[in-house]
């Protein structure tokens, strides 16, 4: 199920929630959202307001996520709205953004909408679960002593 992304209404909410610690940039944005699609699996886009910064070099380095911008004086919201009229699939589309006027419009072509805040808190969520694997116990401890000598006799070390 394609999502498609309200870059900087995502932006916007991160900001408002004033949860999280530091700030993300629209590049790192990106970064994370990429990191979140591929977790769950899924593909996705991001539009965002305006042509951008002039140098866009620092989105192409994004792997999972296709980064587009609305174009100058345009809005991120209208672009959105084309492509929910132009998807043949509108019922397979994701569309993420708190902005009433996109929510009406995917559910009008039946497609699903998540609003910014709750779409950020999954992300966050899926992210403490991915990162809560237990270490082996030798990562913070160091080896035991038996275990110590046990591998300087297989290696044939005296000590």
């Amino acid at each position: 199920m394609p999502i498609i992304i309200d870059g900087h209404n995502l932006l916007w909410s991160i900001q408002k929630t004033g949860a999280d610690s530091g700030f993300v940039s629209d590049v790192r944005l990106c970064h994370i959202v990429a990191r979140y699609l591929k977790l769950i699996g899924e593909k996705g886009e991001i539009i965002f307001d305006g042509a951008g910064p002039p140098d866009k070099s620092d989105f192409d380095y994004v792997d999972g996520v296709e980064v587009f911008f609305a174009g100058p004086g345009a809005d991120a919201d209208s672009a959105i709205e084309d492509k929910i009229r132009a998807s043949t699939a509108p019922k397979g589309l994701t569309i993420v953004s708190s902005d009433r006027r996109l929510q009406a419009a995917a559910r009008a072509r039946k497609a699903a909408a998540i609003k910014s805040e709750r779409f950020w808190a999954g992300i966050k969520k899926q992210f403490s679960q991915s990162d809560t694997a237990k270490e082996p116990p030798g990562k913070r401890h160091g080896l035991t002593e038996g275990e110590t000598e046990q591998w300087l006799k297989f290696f044939g070390i005296k000590y």
